[in-house]
Protein backbone atom coordinates (compact mmCIF):
# COMPACT_ATOMS: atom_id res chain seq x y z
CA UNK A 1 0.00 0.00 0.00
CA UNK A 2 1.32 3.43 -0.94
CA UNK A 3 1.02 6.28 1.50
CA UNK A 4 2.11 9.90 1.45
CA UNK A 5 2.38 10.09 5.24
CA UNK A 6 5.70 9.99 7.14
CA UNK A 7 6.48 6.80 9.05
CA UNK A 8 5.45 6.02 12.63
CA UNK A 9 8.35 6.41 15.05
CA UNK A 10 8.30 2.74 16.09
CA UNK A 11 9.18 1.63 12.54
CA UNK A 12 12.76 2.90 12.83
CA UNK A 13 15.87 0.73 12.65
CA UNK A 14 17.68 -0.49 15.73
CA UNK A 15 21.24 0.57 16.46
CA UNK A 16 23.94 -1.85 15.22
CA UNK A 17 24.09 -5.12 17.16
CA UNK A 18 26.78 -5.40 19.81
CA UNK A 19 27.49 -9.07 18.96
CA UNK A 20 27.29 -9.40 15.16
CA UNK A 21 28.07 -12.59 13.30
CA UNK A 22 31.77 -12.80 12.41
CA UNK A 23 32.59 -11.67 8.86
CA UNK A 24 35.46 -13.33 7.01
CA UNK A 25 36.60 -9.86 5.92
CA UNK A 26 37.39 -9.13 9.58
CA UNK A 27 39.63 -12.20 9.92
CA UNK A 28 42.70 -10.01 9.24
CA UNK A 29 41.81 -6.83 11.15
CA UNK A 30 43.85 -3.67 11.37
CA UNK A 31 45.48 -3.72 14.80
CA UNK A 32 45.79 0.05 14.56
CA UNK A 33 42.03 0.49 14.15
CA UNK A 34 40.74 -2.08 16.64
CA UNK A 35 39.28 -0.15 19.55
CA UNK A 36 40.75 3.02 18.11
CA UNK A 37 39.97 6.38 19.67
CA UNK A 38 42.20 9.12 18.35
CA UNK A 39 41.60 11.08 21.56
CA UNK A 40 40.84 9.36 24.85
CA UNK A 41 37.85 11.60 25.48
CA UNK A 42 35.08 12.38 23.03
CA UNK A 43 35.49 16.03 21.95
CA UNK A 44 32.58 18.23 22.97
CA UNK A 45 32.66 20.23 19.73
CA UNK A 46 33.87 19.71 16.15
CA UNK A 47 33.59 21.56 12.88
CA UNK A 48 32.32 18.46 11.07
CA UNK A 49 31.02 15.17 12.47
CA UNK A 50 30.65 12.05 10.33
CA UNK A 51 28.58 9.12 11.60
CA UNK A 52 29.62 5.80 10.03
CA UNK A 53 32.99 4.40 8.95
CA UNK A 54 32.26 2.27 5.89
CA UNK A 55 32.94 3.00 2.23
CA UNK A 56 30.81 6.16 2.38
CA UNK A 57 32.02 7.57 5.70
CA UNK A 58 35.67 6.94 4.87
CA UNK A 59 35.21 8.53 1.43
CA UNK A 60 33.61 11.60 3.00
CA UNK A 61 36.56 11.94 5.37
CA UNK A 62 39.03 11.43 2.55
CA UNK A 63 37.48 14.05 0.27
CA UNK A 64 37.28 16.53 3.13
CA UNK A 65 41.00 16.02 3.70
CA UNK A 66 41.68 16.59 0.00
CA UNK A 67 39.68 19.85 -0.15
CA UNK A 68 41.51 22.99 0.91
CA UNK A 69 38.24 24.51 2.15
CA UNK A 70 38.36 21.98 5.00
CA UNK A 71 41.92 22.87 6.03
CA UNK A 72 42.11 23.55 9.73
CA UNK A 73 38.65 22.14 10.44
CA UNK A 74 38.28 19.51 13.13
CA UNK A 75 36.67 16.35 11.76
CA UNK A 76 35.36 13.65 14.07
CA UNK A 77 34.04 10.28 12.90
CA UNK A 78 31.77 8.27 15.19
CA UNK A 79 31.35 4.52 14.74
CA UNK A 80 28.97 2.35 16.77
CA UNK A 81 31.21 -0.71 16.60
CA UNK A 82 34.73 -1.27 15.29
CA UNK A 83 35.80 0.65 12.20
CA UNK A 84 34.20 -0.70 9.00
CA UNK A 85 32.21 -3.31 10.95
CA UNK A 86 28.90 -2.62 9.15
CA UNK A 87 27.78 -3.37 5.59
CA UNK A 88 31.11 -2.54 3.89
CA UNK A 89 32.91 -5.00 6.13
CA UNK A 90 30.26 -7.64 5.56
CA UNK A 91 29.43 -7.41 1.83
CA UNK A 92 30.32 -9.56 -1.17
CA UNK A 93 33.49 -7.78 -2.25
CA UNK A 94 31.95 -6.63 -5.53
CA UNK A 95 32.68 -3.30 -7.16
CA UNK A 96 30.56 -3.87 -10.25
CA UNK A 97 28.53 -1.32 -12.18
CA UNK A 98 25.04 -2.48 -13.18
CA UNK A 99 24.79 -0.65 -16.46
CA UNK A 100 21.27 -1.42 -17.71
CA UNK A 101 19.36 -1.40 -14.43
CA UNK A 102 18.68 2.25 -13.63
CA UNK A 103 19.33 4.48 -16.64
CA UNK A 104 22.39 5.81 -18.51
CA UNK A 105 23.18 8.60 -16.03
CA UNK A 106 23.36 6.13 -13.16
CA UNK A 107 25.37 3.70 -15.31
CA UNK A 108 27.92 6.42 -16.13
CA UNK A 109 28.13 7.39 -12.45
CA UNK A 110 28.74 3.80 -11.34
CA UNK A 111 31.47 3.42 -13.96
CA UNK A 112 33.14 6.55 -12.57
CA UNK A 113 32.89 5.12 -9.05
CA UNK A 114 34.56 1.84 -9.97
CA UNK A 115 37.34 3.70 -11.78
CA UNK A 116 37.79 6.03 -8.80
CA UNK A 117 38.22 3.11 -6.40
CA UNK A 118 40.62 1.33 -8.76
CA UNK A 119 42.66 4.50 -9.27
CA UNK A 120 43.00 5.11 -5.52
CA UNK A 121 43.99 1.47 -4.91
CA UNK A 122 46.65 1.62 -7.61
CA UNK A 123 47.97 5.06 -6.63
CA UNK A 124 48.46 3.94 -3.03
CA UNK A 125 49.37 0.27 -3.68
CA UNK A 126 46.67 -0.83 -1.24
CA UNK A 127 46.95 -4.57 -0.48
CA UNK A 128 43.22 -5.21 -0.76
CA UNK A 129 43.24 -7.91 -3.46
CA UNK A 130 41.86 -5.63 -6.17
CA UNK A 131 41.21 -7.55 -9.38
CA UNK A 132 39.76 -6.07 -12.56
CA UNK A 133 37.28 -8.58 -13.96
CA UNK A 134 34.31 -8.84 -16.26
CA UNK A 135 30.95 -9.06 -14.54
CA UNK A 136 29.10 -12.18 -15.70
CA UNK A 137 25.44 -11.86 -14.74
CA UNK A 138 23.49 -15.02 -15.42
CA UNK A 139 19.73 -15.25 -16.08
CA UNK A 140 17.96 -18.52 -15.48
CA UNK A 141 14.76 -18.30 -17.55
CA UNK A 142 14.00 -17.30 -21.13
CA UNK A 143 11.81 -14.47 -19.86
CA UNK A 144 14.57 -13.03 -17.68
CA UNK A 145 17.25 -13.07 -20.38
CA UNK A 146 14.78 -11.61 -22.90
CA UNK A 147 14.06 -8.73 -20.50
CA UNK A 148 17.78 -8.18 -19.94
CA UNK A 149 18.40 -8.22 -23.69
CA UNK A 150 15.73 -5.56 -24.23
CA UNK A 151 17.29 -3.36 -21.54
CA UNK A 152 20.77 -3.78 -23.04
CA UNK A 153 19.48 -2.84 -26.50
CA UNK A 154 17.79 0.25 -25.04
CA UNK A 155 21.05 1.24 -23.33
CA UNK A 156 22.96 0.83 -26.60
CA UNK A 157 20.47 3.19 -28.27
CA UNK A 158 20.46 5.77 -25.47
CA UNK A 159 24.17 5.71 -24.59
CA UNK A 160 26.20 3.73 -27.15
CA UNK A 161 29.54 4.29 -25.40
CA UNK A 162 28.20 2.70 -22.22
CA UNK A 163 26.15 0.11 -24.09
CA UNK A 164 29.26 -1.16 -25.84
CA UNK A 165 30.59 -2.27 -22.45
CA UNK A 166 27.81 -4.86 -22.21
CA UNK A 167 27.25 -7.95 -24.35
CA UNK A 168 24.65 -10.73 -24.20
CA UNK A 169 25.54 -14.39 -24.57
CA UNK A 170 23.10 -17.31 -24.94
CA UNK A 171 25.07 -19.90 -26.89
CA UNK A 172 26.04 -23.00 -24.90
CA UNK A 173 29.66 -22.82 -26.01
CA UNK A 174 29.91 -19.20 -24.85
CA UNK A 175 28.32 -20.03 -21.50
CA UNK A 176 30.82 -22.85 -21.03
CA UNK A 177 33.67 -20.45 -21.76
CA UNK A 178 32.50 -18.33 -18.82
CA UNK A 179 32.17 -21.46 -16.64
CA UNK A 180 28.36 -21.19 -16.55
CA UNK A 181 26.20 -24.33 -16.65
CA UNK A 182 24.40 -24.70 -19.99
CA UNK A 183 21.04 -24.96 -18.23
CA UNK A 184 21.33 -21.18 -17.91
CA UNK A 185 19.16 -19.22 -20.36
CA UNK A 186 21.81 -16.58 -20.98
CA UNK A 187 24.13 -14.01 -19.45
CA UNK A 188 25.31 -10.44 -19.76
CA UNK A 189 29.03 -9.68 -19.74
CA UNK A 190 30.00 -6.24 -18.43
CA UNK A 191 33.53 -4.90 -18.82
CA UNK A 192 35.23 -2.91 -16.09
CA UNK A 193 34.03 -4.61 -12.92
CA UNK A 194 36.26 -5.20 -9.92
CA UNK A 195 36.58 -7.34 -6.83
CA UNK A 196 38.42 -6.56 -3.61
CA UNK A 197 38.75 -7.14 0.13
CA UNK A 198 36.51 -4.18 1.10
CA UNK A 199 37.54 -3.93 4.76
CA UNK A 200 41.24 -3.66 3.86
CA UNK A 201 40.48 -0.88 1.40
CA UNK A 202 38.56 1.19 3.97
CA UNK A 203 41.05 0.40 6.73
CA UNK A 204 43.85 1.86 4.58
CA UNK A 205 41.87 5.07 3.98
CA UNK A 206 41.08 5.53 7.67
CA UNK A 207 44.59 4.74 8.89
CA UNK A 208 46.12 7.21 6.45
CA UNK A 209 43.75 10.00 7.49
CA UNK A 210 44.36 9.42 11.20
CA UNK A 211 48.14 9.22 10.84
CA UNK A 212 48.10 12.39 8.73
CA UNK A 213 46.22 14.10 11.58
CA UNK A 214 43.18 14.75 9.38
CA UNK A 215 40.63 12.67 11.27
CA UNK A 216 39.64 11.91 14.85
CA UNK A 217 38.06 8.43 14.82
CA UNK A 218 36.00 7.31 17.80
CA UNK A 219 35.02 3.64 17.59
CA UNK A 220 32.52 1.82 19.84
CA UNK A 221 30.69 5.12 20.18
CA UNK A 222 27.10 4.66 18.98
CA UNK A 223 24.96 7.69 18.28
CA UNK A 224 21.69 7.36 20.16
CA UNK A 225 20.02 10.65 19.26
CA UNK A 226 20.58 13.95 17.50
CA UNK A 227 18.95 17.29 18.20
CA UNK A 228 19.18 20.46 16.14
CA UNK A 229 18.77 24.16 16.78
CA UNK A 230 18.72 26.94 14.21
CA UNK A 231 21.12 29.85 14.43
CA UNK A 232 19.74 33.31 15.12
CA UNK A 233 20.77 36.45 13.24
CA UNK A 234 23.69 38.31 14.75
CA UNK A 235 25.36 35.30 16.36
CA UNK A 236 28.89 36.49 15.76
CA UNK A 237 31.04 33.70 14.35
CA UNK A 238 28.41 31.00 14.76
CA UNK A 239 27.70 29.09 11.53
CA UNK A 240 24.50 30.06 9.72
CA UNK A 241 23.67 26.35 9.73
CA UNK A 242 22.75 26.28 13.39
CA UNK A 243 24.00 23.54 15.69
CA UNK A 244 23.51 19.79 15.92
CA UNK A 245 24.09 17.96 19.17
CA UNK A 246 25.01 14.31 18.77
CA UNK A 247 24.39 12.15 21.84
CA UNK A 248 26.39 9.01 22.64
CA UNK A 249 26.86 6.88 25.79
CA UNK A 250 30.23 8.64 26.19
CA UNK A 251 28.81 12.13 26.10
CA UNK A 252 27.61 14.64 23.51
CA UNK A 253 29.41 16.41 20.67
CA UNK A 254 28.10 19.57 19.03
CA UNK A 255 28.74 20.56 15.42
CA UNK A 256 27.38 22.90 12.73
CA UNK A 257 27.85 20.19 10.07
CA UNK A 258 26.69 16.63 10.66
CA UNK A 259 26.97 14.01 7.89
CA UNK A 260 25.19 10.67 8.29
CA UNK A 261 26.83 7.77 6.45
CA UNK A 262 24.65 5.30 8.30
CA UNK A 263 22.87 3.55 5.40
CA UNK A 264 20.51 0.87 6.80
CA UNK A 265 20.74 2.27 10.35
CA UNK A 266 19.77 5.82 9.35
CA UNK A 267 16.31 5.79 10.87
CA UNK A 268 17.70 4.80 14.29
CA UNK A 269 18.74 8.44 14.63
CA UNK A 270 16.71 10.05 11.84
CA UNK A 271 13.20 8.59 12.25
CA UNK A 272 11.72 10.60 9.36
CA UNK A 273 13.57 8.26 6.94
CA UNK A 274 12.25 5.02 8.44
CA UNK A 275 10.06 4.24 5.42
CA UNK A 276 12.54 5.59 2.85
CA UNK A 277 15.67 3.63 3.83
CA UNK A 278 14.69 0.23 5.22
CA UNK A 279 17.12 -2.36 6.65
CA UNK A 280 17.21 -5.72 4.87
CA UNK A 281 19.28 -8.60 6.21
CA UNK A 282 21.42 -10.58 3.76
CA UNK A 283 23.53 -13.72 4.06
CA UNK A 284 27.19 -14.08 3.01
CA UNK A 285 29.68 -16.94 3.02
CA UNK A 286 33.34 -17.76 2.47
CA UNK A 287 33.41 -21.23 0.88
CA UNK A 288 36.35 -23.49 0.11
CA UNK A 289 36.55 -24.28 -3.61
CA UNK A 290 36.68 -27.91 -4.77
CA UNK A 291 40.10 -29.52 -4.59
CA UNK A 292 42.28 -29.00 -7.68
CA UNK A 293 40.03 -26.26 -9.08
CA UNK A 294 41.38 -23.07 -10.60
CA UNK A 295 40.48 -19.40 -10.39
CA UNK A 296 37.19 -18.28 -11.94
CA UNK A 297 37.83 -15.59 -14.56
CA UNK A 298 34.98 -13.25 -13.62
CA UNK A 299 32.75 -11.98 -10.88
CA UNK A 300 29.24 -13.42 -11.10
CA UNK A 301 25.62 -12.59 -10.44
CA UNK A 302 22.76 -15.07 -10.61
CA UNK A 303 19.23 -13.87 -11.38
CA UNK A 304 16.40 -16.33 -10.84
CA UNK A 305 18.73 -19.29 -10.28
CA UNK A 306 17.36 -22.41 -8.58
CA UNK A 307 13.91 -20.86 -8.11
CA UNK A 308 15.23 -17.76 -6.34
CA UNK A 309 13.16 -14.57 -6.77
CA UNK A 310 14.14 -12.63 -9.87
CA UNK A 311 14.63 -9.38 -7.91
CA UNK A 312 17.16 -10.88 -5.46
CA UNK A 313 20.48 -11.57 -7.19
CA UNK A 314 23.02 -14.01 -5.82
CA UNK A 315 26.60 -12.73 -6.17
CA UNK A 316 30.09 -14.24 -6.24
CA UNK A 317 33.74 -13.27 -6.37
CA UNK A 318 36.75 -15.47 -5.78
CA UNK A 319 39.84 -14.71 -3.72
CA UNK A 320 43.31 -15.48 -5.10
CA UNK A 321 45.07 -18.84 -4.82
CA UNK A 322 48.49 -17.24 -4.40
CA UNK A 323 50.52 -14.12 -3.55
CA UNK A 324 48.23 -12.96 -0.69
CA UNK A 325 47.82 -13.89 2.98
CA UNK A 326 45.68 -17.01 3.39
CA UNK A 327 45.56 -17.74 -0.36
CA UNK A 328 42.86 -20.42 -0.45
CA UNK A 329 40.76 -19.19 -3.39
CA UNK A 330 37.73 -18.70 -1.15
CA UNK A 331 34.45 -18.40 -3.02
CA UNK A 332 32.85 -15.31 -1.52
CA UNK A 333 29.19 -16.03 -2.22
CA UNK A 334 26.12 -14.14 -1.02
CA UNK A 335 22.38 -14.04 -1.53
CA UNK A 336 19.86 -16.85 -1.25
CA UNK A 337 17.15 -14.59 0.13
CA UNK A 338 14.46 -16.76 -1.46
CA UNK A 339 15.58 -19.59 0.82
CA UNK A 340 15.59 -17.55 4.02
CA UNK A 341 14.12 -19.23 7.07
CA UNK A 342 13.92 -15.93 8.98
CA UNK A 343 12.42 -12.53 8.10
CA UNK A 344 14.76 -10.26 6.13
CA UNK A 345 12.97 -7.01 5.31
CA UNK A 346 12.83 -4.49 8.13
CA UNK A 347 15.46 -6.44 10.09
CA UNK A 348 18.54 -4.58 11.35
CA UNK A 349 19.95 -7.40 13.51
CA UNK A 350 23.11 -9.00 12.07
CA UNK A 351 23.80 -11.17 15.12
CA UNK A 352 21.98 -14.23 13.73
CA UNK A 353 22.68 -16.39 10.68
CA UNK A 354 19.76 -17.45 8.52
CA UNK A 355 20.23 -21.19 8.24
CA UNK A 356 17.95 -21.54 5.21
CA UNK A 357 19.94 -19.04 3.17
CA UNK A 358 23.24 -20.37 4.55
CA UNK A 359 22.42 -23.91 3.38
CA UNK A 360 21.46 -22.59 -0.05
CA UNK A 361 24.80 -20.79 -0.39
CA UNK A 362 26.77 -23.94 0.45
CA UNK A 363 24.99 -25.89 -2.29
CA UNK A 364 24.00 -23.53 -5.10
CA UNK A 365 27.35 -22.92 -6.83
CA UNK A 366 27.71 -26.61 -7.62
CA UNK A 367 24.54 -26.36 -9.73
CA UNK A 368 25.08 -23.07 -11.54
CA UNK A 369 28.83 -22.90 -12.32
CA UNK A 370 31.54 -25.25 -13.49
CA UNK A 371 33.84 -24.88 -10.52
CA UNK A 372 36.27 -27.49 -11.86
CA UNK A 373 38.48 -29.84 -9.88
CA UNK A 374 36.59 -32.38 -7.80
CA UNK A 375 33.29 -30.49 -7.82
CA UNK A 376 31.29 -33.48 -9.08
CA UNK A 377 32.12 -35.42 -5.93
CA UNK A 378 30.58 -32.78 -3.64
CA UNK A 379 27.03 -32.26 -2.41
CA UNK A 380 27.89 -28.93 -0.83
CA UNK A 381 30.92 -26.72 -0.33
CA UNK A 382 32.64 -26.31 3.02
CA UNK A 383 31.96 -22.95 4.64
CA UNK A 384 34.93 -21.39 6.41
CA UNK A 385 32.68 -18.57 7.59
CA UNK A 386 29.01 -17.57 7.19
CA UNK A 387 27.61 -14.27 8.39
CA UNK A 388 24.90 -11.68 7.90
CA UNK A 389 25.00 -8.04 6.90
CA UNK A 390 22.37 -5.31 6.85
CA UNK A 391 21.65 -3.51 3.58
CA UNK A 392 19.73 -0.25 3.30
CA UNK A 393 16.98 -0.55 0.68
CA UNK A 394 15.62 2.66 -0.78
CA UNK A 395 11.90 2.98 -1.35
CA UNK A 396 12.40 4.45 -4.83
CA UNK A 397 15.47 2.31 -5.62
CA UNK A 398 17.95 5.20 -5.62
CA UNK A 399 20.42 6.36 -2.95
CA UNK A 400 19.60 9.46 -0.88
CA UNK A 401 22.36 12.07 -1.12
CA UNK A 402 22.20 15.66 0.10
CA UNK A 403 20.79 17.92 2.77
CA UNK A 404 17.94 16.74 4.98
CA UNK A 405 14.99 19.10 4.37
CA UNK A 406 14.42 21.70 7.09
CA UNK A 407 17.59 20.63 8.95
CA UNK A 408 20.31 22.99 7.72
CA UNK A 409 23.77 21.53 8.20
CA UNK A 410 22.45 17.95 8.42
CA UNK A 411 23.52 15.77 5.50
CA UNK A 412 22.71 12.21 4.49
CA UNK A 413 24.40 9.75 2.16
CA UNK A 414 22.97 6.22 1.99
CA UNK A 415 20.19 3.88 0.90
CA UNK A 416 22.14 1.90 -1.73
CA UNK A 417 19.75 -1.06 -2.03
CA UNK A 418 22.60 -3.56 -1.72
CA UNK A 419 24.77 -1.75 -4.26
CA UNK A 420 27.00 0.53 -2.23
CA UNK A 421 30.50 -0.32 -3.44
CA UNK A 422 30.03 1.20 -6.93
CA UNK A 423 28.21 4.22 -5.48
CA UNK A 424 29.50 5.18 -2.04
CA UNK A 425 32.84 6.73 -3.02
CA UNK A 426 31.53 9.47 -5.31
CA UNK A 427 28.30 9.90 -3.35
CA UNK A 428 30.60 10.78 -0.45
CA UNK A 429 32.52 13.21 -2.65
CA UNK A 430 29.29 14.90 -3.79
CA UNK A 431 27.95 15.41 -0.28
CA UNK A 432 31.29 16.95 0.71
CA UNK A 433 30.94 19.43 -2.16
CA UNK A 434 27.46 20.40 -0.95
CA UNK A 435 28.37 20.65 2.73
CA UNK A 436 31.47 22.78 2.16
CA UNK A 437 29.55 25.04 -0.21
CA UNK A 438 26.93 25.63 2.47
CA UNK A 439 29.65 26.47 5.00
CA UNK A 440 30.93 29.05 2.51
CA UNK A 441 27.38 30.49 2.23
CA UNK A 442 27.05 29.36 -1.40
CA UNK A 443 23.73 28.39 -2.95
CA UNK A 444 23.66 24.60 -2.57
CA UNK A 445 21.04 24.29 -5.30
CA UNK A 446 23.56 25.68 -7.79
CA UNK A 447 26.12 23.14 -6.57
CA UNK A 448 23.59 20.34 -7.08
CA UNK A 449 22.88 21.57 -10.60
CA UNK A 450 26.59 21.59 -11.40
CA UNK A 451 27.09 18.09 -10.01
CA UNK A 452 24.24 16.76 -12.14
CA UNK A 453 25.40 18.64 -15.25
CA UNK A 454 28.96 17.35 -14.89
CA UNK A 455 27.92 13.74 -14.29
CA UNK A 456 29.12 13.83 -10.68
CA UNK A 457 25.70 12.99 -9.24
CA UNK A 458 22.57 11.48 -10.82
CA UNK A 459 19.62 13.81 -10.37
CA UNK A 460 17.56 10.90 -9.04
CA UNK A 461 19.91 10.60 -6.02
CA UNK A 462 19.40 14.14 -4.72
CA UNK A 463 17.30 14.58 -1.58
CA UNK A 464 14.34 16.94 -1.71
CA UNK A 465 11.01 17.23 0.04
CA UNK A 466 9.30 16.61 -3.30
CA UNK A 467 11.23 13.38 -3.85
CA UNK A 468 10.37 12.18 -0.35
CA UNK A 469 6.69 12.78 -1.04
CA UNK A 470 6.88 11.00 -4.42
CA UNK A 471 8.60 8.02 -2.83
CA UNK A 472 5.88 7.77 -0.18
CA UNK A 473 3.32 7.30 -2.94
CA UNK A 474 5.17 4.19 -4.10
CA UNK A 475 4.66 0.76 -2.50
CA UNK A 476 6.56 0.36 0.74
CA UNK A 477 9.80 -1.63 0.73
CA UNK A 478 7.99 -4.45 2.53
CA UNK A 479 5.20 -4.57 -0.08
CA UNK A 480 7.67 -4.35 -2.97
CA UNK A 481 9.63 -7.25 -1.48
CA UNK A 482 6.49 -9.34 -1.15
CA UNK A 483 5.41 -8.52 -4.72
CA UNK A 484 8.83 -9.26 -6.20
CA UNK A 485 9.49 -5.70 -7.36
CA UNK A 486 12.02 -4.73 -4.67
CA UNK A 487 15.21 -3.61 -6.38
CA UNK A 488 13.58 -3.37 -9.81
CA UNK A 489 14.01 -0.32 -12.02
CA UNK A 490 11.79 2.65 -11.15
CA UNK A 491 11.61 5.51 -13.57
CA UNK A 492 12.18 8.77 -11.70
CA UNK A 493 11.96 12.33 -12.94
Amino acid sequence: MATGAPPPRDSRSNLPSLNPTASFWHSEPSEFLLGHRTTCDLPSIADIVIVGSGITGSSIARFLAEDERANGKTIVMLEAREACWGATGRNGGHCQPLLFDRGPDVAAFEIRNVRAVKSYVEANSIPCEWRTVSGCRTFWSKELIAEAEREVMLLKQQAPEIGNLVSVIKDSAELKRYRVKTSCAGATITEGAGSLWPYKYVAFVLEKLIKDDRLNLQTTTPVTEISSTLASPGCGNQSPNGRHTVYTPRGAITTPTLILATNAYTSAILPSFADLIVPVRGEMSALLPPKHSNLLPNSYGMVGALNQPANNDDYLIQRPFSSVPNPAGHLMFGGGRGSCSLPCTGISDDSVNDEGAAAYLRQALLHVLDLGGEARELEELEAIQQWTGIMGYSRDNHPWVGGVPDRAGLWLCGGYTGHGMPNGTLCGKAVVQMALAELDSEDVRLVEERLVRDGEMPKSYLISQERMERARNLPTVEVADRDGTLGKKITSK
